[in-house]
């Protein structure tokens, strides 16, 4: 009888465990999906901006073509994209072209001083500046959630429930390089 009781207590702190961890996977995993739409978000506003700044730079800088393209382009695959890991490839390549856009806004001065612009970059470097927030914090909450689904006991867990690590939101190859302007 005694064996009994014994052999029912352990079933009932395993259940008990494993219902623990379930659901710690289940918070942390919801937790890295809120940071990562925190980032989408932002992103989003950026895509919004991207046509009324392009729009604006190609009244004055017209043989300036291929950058302003290529910023079309990188948004409209943005926009198509499926997934964490394309929207995190394609993201790094427009901060490149966007610095590269506004790079090109320095060599004309009546551009620089367009009102419009002036706004439309604002609105830029304050959706940047979030963007780079949500980044932080979608990394510290993915790190969070992977050392939960390596470290022990955590790991048995994660694997029985099928728990995989995530994707860290990293910078580009070229993405810590000034933009290059030609003329």
């Amino acid at each position: 009888m005694k064996g009994i009781i014994i052999l029912i207590a352990i079933i009932l702190f395993i259940i008990v465990i494993t219902i623990i961890y379930q659901n710690k996977f289940v918070t942390l995993h919801e937790r890295v999906k809120n940071a990562w739409s925190q980032i989408d978000v932002q992103l989003q506003k950026r895509m919004d901006l991207i046509p009324n700044i392009t729009e604006t730079v190609k009244g004055y800088a017209v043989h300036e073509r291929e950058t302003l393209d290529a910023v079309i382009s990188a948004r409209n695959r943005y926009i198509n994209a499926m997934g964490t890991e394309e929207k995190m490839k394609i993201n790094g390549e427009i901060s490149g072209l966007l610095g590269r856009l506004m790079a090109v806004s320095e060599s004309y001065p009546d551009l620089k001083a367009n009102i419009n612009f002036l706004e439309l970059q604002k609105q830029l470097k304050e959706i940047e500046d979030k963007i780079g927030f949500a980044r932080q914090f979608y990394n510290d909450t993915v790190t969070s959630y992977n050392q939960a689904v390596k470290m022990l006991p955590g790991s048995i867990f994660a694997g029985i429930f099928n728990f995989k690590e995530e994707t860290l939101f990293k910078a580009e190859e070229g993405a810590k390089e000034t933009p290059k302007v030609k003329f």
